[in-house]
């Protein structure tokens, strides 16, 4: 049984400032739970109920296959009535599992190489997930939150990535600053700019992709080098953030 200490920290980190503070995050559901643990992820606790005693038995599996690397997490069984009233969801899942935030900072010239996802003031939690989700696809070699963006230990955010949130090399940093200096060339989505079916091969860029309520940030704007844009043929007004990155990275692969 969970103590009341227990079950208040677990719920606390619904909110970005208690995880934060606690330097702890919290991911829940049997399938990104069994996904994270297969690629190694290093949980530190695991709560499970005795409703999913199969789940329980993949997991432990997924840890015993992971190659005996790296802290093993703490497996924790735990009642339905437990699992409830921790859950972040409506419908509770099966398990919960509690994992250390570790932020990577970003490396001094690291945007002059290869291809960067740069996202402006995303603040959609399940479009972050999904345009990792998008950068892990088409191969990209890392992407870059704004400080403004959905955190990136937001369940919601690592739900909608499907994985990508351990695959993919996830930077926060302030964008304008770190897009000082870059050589490569700096590729703004906008509606203003030239078509993106028209862009050389590159294989070093950075492509910048701003919130939909608001475009690009005035600061970042100043320091892209080529806005682009996908032609519109219909009456739609715009693009969802995540389909438009995905456009323009497509149209770089096939160059490339």
């Amino acid at each position: 049984m969970l103590t009341k200490e227990e079950i208040q920290r677990l719920r606390s980190m619904r909110e970005k400032k208690h995880r934060e503070a606690l330097g702890l995050f919290v991911i829940e559901g049997e399938k990104v739970v069994a996904e994270l643990l297969a690629a190694q992820f290093p949980f530190e606790e695991v709560y499970v109920t005795p409703k999913w005693a199969k789940v329980v038995a993949a997991l432990r599996a997924a840890v015993a296959a992971s190659g005996g690397a790296g802290a093993k997490p703490v497996f924790k069984d735990i009642s339905e009535e437990d699992m409830e009233r921790v859950s972040h969801f409506p419908a509770p899942s099966g398990v919960l599992a509690v994992g250390r935030i570790v932020r990577q900072p970003l490396a001094e010239g690291e945007l002059n190489r290869g291809l960067t996802l740069a996202l402006d003031g995303v603040q959609d939690a399940g479009n972050v997930g999904t345009l990792l989700r998008i950068a892990d696809w088409f191969g990209l070699d890392r992407v870059v939150l704004s400080p403004d963006c959905a955190d990136l230990f937001n369940q919601k955010v690592i739900n909608a990535s499907m994985g990508s949130f351990v695959r993919m090399r996830v930077h926060t940093a302030d964008l304008a600053a770190a897009l000082d200096g870059v050589k490569v060339p700096v590729l703004g989505c906008d509606l203003t700019g030239d078509s993106v079916h028209g862009l050389p091969s590159l294989k070093k860029a950075v492509i910048v992709i701003g919130s939909e309520g608001r475009g690009l940030s005035a600061a970042v704007k100043e320091r892209v080098t080529r806005f682009v844009t996908i032609p519109k043929v219909g009456l739609a007004e715009s693009l969802n953030a995540a389909v438009a990155a995905a456009i323009v990275c497509d149209n770089l692969r096939r160059k490339s």
